[in-house]
């Protein structure tokens, strides 16, 4: 009975947003999504080094790093609701198949969010996602990983260090101590000698060749156990296995910051993102730009990949139940490509996510439960008189600027 609730709540018909109109004059053409895959477990097991927490880690029901059933569930919630927003704009017809592009990565976890998503957004269509066999790696979404861009690793140091200001690491650890704190208290419930992940000093790990830059110490391991957290508590699991009954959803909320500042040290400054979406950003930039290209592009990837591009372009977003530009489950920055009466083009950035207790409580979208849906201001960009709107020819020559 459980299933067949879910299953109706499902495919109930979403209701498109009021939020983000689509500026007056104009109508949308084209859209890309580079989205994040959906929740999954920890990708290994155990998630963390003996002494992280005085407890067993909470089970899960699939295999470290594989979309859950639950995050398949929201990704398809969200789909819908996609389906709905751009029918409502003209873009896709209601029903039946419309060509949609589907690009993942070679997780399990990308793969299958590709495939959920594209489940929902045009039932009873046989999706075709373009990715490499399971688990090889793919450069177009790790490049500097899987050296098919050319990165020096002093250069990246040096934007990392920049971005952390004049305290370095030691000041922006001494920032969130507080939180650092209270995470400890969830890990170990009191003071433990050996338990909890704030007592060794944080620092910037020494550059390797080839590879992206990394912290070390205690804002390396934290961003780890709060992400942990937070995919505990998106999950739906009880109370009781999220924090081991020690956190809750504010704790949830509050401790996000210390996912985004490894992504706001690590992943966002200028030289690190643009190596990291060196071709990333070339197959965006074709996917608005191709004649008679695919409608829909959904670009199935990892909070790394959004987390560059919203360095890259300086976009800024905070999802409900998150702290400020950290990537969400399911989450995607989204380009419209809009076209005035002329014909002349036009592109604009939103973000689109559920809340974090949507995706928990896998609430159905709609008019009175709409996702998270914030125009992003394209800085240096006014067209029309509107702030933050490019020409299609501005945000080309964004997409493609240098460090």
């Amino acid at each position: 009975m459980k299933r067949i609730m879910l299953m109706a709540a499902l495919v109930a018909a979403p209701v498109a947003a009021q939020d983000a109109p689509v500026p007056a004059g104009l109508t949308v053409d084209r859209v890309v999504l580079l989205m994040r895959h959906g929740v999954r477990p920890p990708t290994k097991a155990p998630p963390m080094p003996a002494g992280t927490a005085d407890r067993p880690w909470p089970a899960w029901p699939v295999a470290p790093g594989y979309l859950t059933p639950h995050g398949r569930t929201a990704i398809a919630r969200v789909a819908a609701y996609d389906r709905a927003r751009w029918s409502a704009a003209g873009l896709v017809a209601k029903t039946g198949c419309t060509p949609v592009r589907l690009v993942a990565d070679s997780d399990e976890r990308t793969i299958e969010t590709a495939r959920a998503y594209a489940g929902a957004f045009q039932p009873g269509c046989t999706p075709v996602i373009e990715h490499r066999p399971q688990d090889e790696p793919d450069p177009l979404f790790s490049p500097i990983d899987e050296q098919a861009v050319a990165f020096d690793p002093a250069a990246a140091q040096a934007a990392v260090l920049a971005a952390a200001g004049p305290g370095g690491i030691a000041g922006e650890e001494a920032r969130v101590r507080p939180l650092l704190t209270r995470l400890d208290t969830i890990l170990c419930g009191k003071p433990q000698a050996g338990c909890g992940i704030g007592g060794e000093p944080s620092g910037l790990a020494p550059a390797r060749p080839g590879k992206r830059p990394k912290l070390s110490g205690a804002l390396d391991r934290a961003s780890t156990a709060a992400q942990i957290l937070l995919l505990e508590y998106a999950e739906g699991k009880p109370m009781t296995d999220v924090g081991w009954g020690r956190a809750t959803p504010a704790d949830i909320a509050a401790l996000a910051e210390l996912h985004a500042l490894e992504f706001r040290l690590l992943a966002r400054p200028a030289y690190v993102a643009r190596a990291n979406l060196s071709l990333l950003a070339p197959l965006i930039a074709d996917s608005l730009t191709k004649p008679n290209g695919a409608r829909v592009t959904m670009i199935s990837g990892h909070d790394t990949n959004v987390a560059a591009m919203g360095g890259l372009l300086d976009l800024h977003w905070q999802v409900p139940g998150l702290s400020r530009d950290d990537p969400s489950p399911g989450g995607a920055i989204v380009f419209e490509r809009l076209r005035d009466a002329a014909g002349k083009g036009y592109v604009r950035a939103l973000f689109r996510s559920q809340s974090i207790a949507q995706i928990r409580n896998l609430t159905p979208l709609t008019a009175g439960a709409t996702p998270y849906v914030a125009v992003l201001a394209i800085p240096g960009c006014s067209a029309r008189g509107i702030a933050g709107l490019c020409t299609a020819e501005a945000f080309a020559a964004r997409l493609s600027q240098k460090p």
